[in-house]
């Protein structure tokens, strides 16, 4: 942490005030995502200990930028030390900006505006900046060749068909793999190949109304794409990218919008090259597979092998997307083991039922934990990655008062003490003004978990009152799921089981 609070100061002359992790147990790539901020300033820091793939972030970004393309800017790196600081592009993924602007398939202008937008700019990376690209620093290769199109195929056979108990015929998914291999070979690779170029990897931001100048060609109010998580690029075929875009499998497209879309994309790479529609499309929808085979095996790796079950619930959603393929689309080369197993997939209720998962509820479930920052932040193990984190210490301390010592804020003297105190009520009145209005967005937006911690000194006094509270506030609403934990419980003084406890 210490290297990117330099790194902050480097670039802008001040110290850090702030420090606020990101990712959580959502991502799957193993970087540390960390906010740096001040009251006006903020930047992103990177801690990832693959040097290569941070020489091939840092150096496609800088490349980007030369071409005038929305990308993160790059304030200073340390590669000694796994670290970078970047440019901070906010909080709405395009992915969170179709939640909030869609009802079922029913799609809103605004976000349509904004698929519109991304589907425009994504050839100016393959084509134009791809034209003279260093594909030399690409990791960990330089093309989606032969190796690369095994390793996805061998990571949706083992990680998702086998652990999610389909039955298939090894020796002729073999054939059927090398047979689609070659042919997915045999499109024109000699573009710039994004390689997660999904919903969650381009950030939108709203153009600012006082310096439009400052984005060209864009209005005030408007939001403008920008885009991240390519350092996975290397050189490959067109289709890819755009497969991946419109399959997202939790983003669920309705397939008219799909199509809409894909034209508009046409459209625009019709504009950088001598576009031949019918030669793209022939070979569209076996790269739209070999993606959505690169996501099941990624889902079955994180959540079946790793036990991060928030990964499966995109599984309900990228078996949406084999359904309508098999019902509407026949690929040009044969492969009948393998669309055997995709009928099978589609056909498993067990993996349908995923939808539904984890746990047995369909309630938001809203964790609370109270905890002493002497010993770090509650982990989420719900994947969800969000959440609320309220520091009490600054409110009168219980805890400093000899008769309160082996007490703790669930017994009745601590609470008629912090009762007293209105600045007990401020605090929380704000926190559950906050909780209050995500829990209704959360259920509006069919989330599952929210995470909201409460921290004081030694997680005894005020942070179990707040919890406490909040607890009560919350219990009783309808589709709600409260769960209590005060994490240092077990470091408890043994007197505090005598004391007299607060009435139920």
């Amino acid at each position: 942490m210490e290297v990117l609070k330099k790194l902050f100061e480097r670039h802008f002359l001040t110290p850090v005030e702030r420090v606020q992790p990101l990712q959580g147990q959502l991502g799957g790539s193993g970087r540390k995502i960390i906010r740096l901020s001040t009251a006006k300033l903020s930047a992103i820091g990177i801690l990832y200990d693959v040097r290569e793939e941070n020489i091939a972030f840092l150096e496609f970004s800088r490349h980007f930028r030369r071409h005038g393309l929305p990308v993160p800017e790059i304030y200073g790196e340390d590669l000694t030390q796994g670290a970078y600081l970047e440019e901070d592009l906010g909080d709405t993924t395009l992915f969170e900006f179709l939640s909030d602007h869609r009802q079922g398939a029913t799609v809103a202008p605004d976000a349509i505006a904004a698929y519109r937008q991304v589907v425009a700019l994504l050839p100016r990376f393959q084509v134009e900046a791809g034209r003279d690209l260093n594909y030399k620093v690409c990791y960990p290769r330089g093309s989606f060749d032969r190796q690369s199109i095994a390793w996805d195929l061998n990571y949706f056979k083992y990680y998702f068909l086998r652990l999610a108990g389909i039955p298939f015929n090894e020796q002729a998914l073999e054939r059927d793999f090398s047979r689609l291999t070659k042919f997915l070979l045999s499109a024109s690779r000699d573009f710039f190949l994004y390689r997660d170029f999904q919903s969650r990897n381009i950030m939108l931001r709203e153009v600012p109304n006082k310096v439009p100048n400052k984005v060209p060609n864009k209005v005030p109010g408007e939001v403008q794409a920008f885009f991240l998580d390519y350092q996975g690029g290397r050189k490959g075929a067109l289709q890819y990218d755009i497969a991946s875009l419109l399959y997202d499998a939790k983003a669920d497209l309705p397939p008219d919008l799909r199509q809409q879309l894909l034209d508009h994309y046409l459209d625009s790479l019709g504009g950088f090259l001598d576009l031949d529609r019918a030669l793209f499309l022939h070979f569209y929808y076996a790269y739209v597979y070999v993606r959505i085979m690169q996501a099941l095996g990624a889902y079955g790796f994180r959540g079946f092998y790793e036990r991060k079950e928030h990964f499966l619930q995109s599984v309900p959603y990228a078996l949406k997307n084999l359904r309508w393929l098999l019902h509407n689309v026949e690929l040009p080369v044969a492969v009948p083991a393998l669309m055997e197993a995709f009928k099978s997939i589609v056909a498993s209720e067990k993996l349908q039922g995923l939808a539904s998962e984890p746990g047995t509820t369909e309630k938001l479930t809203i964790r609370i934990f109270s905890f002493s920052f002497h010993r770090g932040l509650p982990p989420d193990d719900s994947g969800n990655g969000g959440g609320f984190v309220f520091d009490g210490r600054s409110l009168p301390n219980p805890g400093r008062e000899e008769r309160f010592k082996t007490l703790t804020g669930k017994d009745a003297p601590v609470i008629d003490y912090l009762n007293q105190q209105e600045s007990v009520h401020q605090f929380l009145a704000n926190a559950i003004s906050l909780v209050d209005a995500s829990v209704t967005a959360y259920q509006r937006r069919g989330f599952k978990h929210l995470m909201v911690s409460f921290g004081c000194t030694g997680g005894q006094h005020r942070s179990v009152y707040l919890a406490e509270q909040l607890a009560k506030h919350l219990r009783g609403k309808d589709e709600i799921e409260v769960v209590l934990r005060h994490r240092e419980q077990d470091s408890w003084a043994s007197e505090t089981a005598k004391s007299v406890k607060a009435p139920e």
